[in-house]
């Protein structure tokens, strides 16, 4: 008899996102520790808070 064990899902998770300055899209990670930089102007895109991030971008969809 087999028995099944759960796994528990991560509660952190990716995000794309579009900077507000130059429509680049990108994905960052929902949880960072750092602040993230857009990759084609370097506009700051997201804020470390401890916990989950603070987005300054428009979020597009969030991946699973």
């Amino acid at each position: 008899m087999t028995q099944k064990i759960e796994i528990p899902q991560p509660k952190s998770r990716f995000i794309k996102v579009r900077c507000p300055k130059c429509k680049n899209e990108q994905v960052i990670f929902g949880n960072a520790s750092r602040v993230v930089k857009c990759l084609v102007c370097n506009k700051e895109l997201a804020y470390p808070t401890g916990g989950k991030s603070k987005i300054s971008a428009r979020v597009l969809e969030v991946l699973e």
